[in-house]
């Protein structure tokens, strides 16, 4: 799926168009990731864990994301399985295999924390 109609408009537009379930802000904070997207990914953490800032790995390339599940807990607290891939110059590719957990907020969903698998 092309950037904008998957993830860039979630990112591009942040205050007027937040992401409508925790699938599409996970997708669209590894296209954060990606795009090296501090602002979007420090506005999409909920404050309850956000770092002060991040601090991005030169030379990373990502490789793809899979989303294995997303699963709605009510109406305000979900969960995302995902395994991202990535490598830098130099070192084999290494996954990233976590189920995140997010919180909705006066309509908006955050990234809350995750554990890795």
């Amino acid at each position: 799926m092309a950037y904008t109609a998957c993830c860039g408009r979630f990112i591009e537009n942040f205050e007027a168009m937040p992401a409508p379930d925790a699938e599409s802000l996970m997708r669209s904070r590894y296209s954060a990731f990606v795009l090296e997207r501090a602002d979007y990914l420090l506005a999409t953490w909920h404050t309850s864990r956000r770092p002060s800032g991040i601090a991005f790995d030169p030379g990373v390339k990502w490789l793809g994301l899979e989303v294995r599940q997303h699963r709605p807990l009510d109406d305000t607290h979900a969960e995302v399985e995902f395994v991202a891939r990535q490598k830098s110059a130099g070192s084999p590719a290494v996954r990233l295999h976590e189920r995140s957990r997010f919180v909705r907020e006066l309509g908006r969903w955050y990234y809350v924390d995750g554990d890795h698998l």
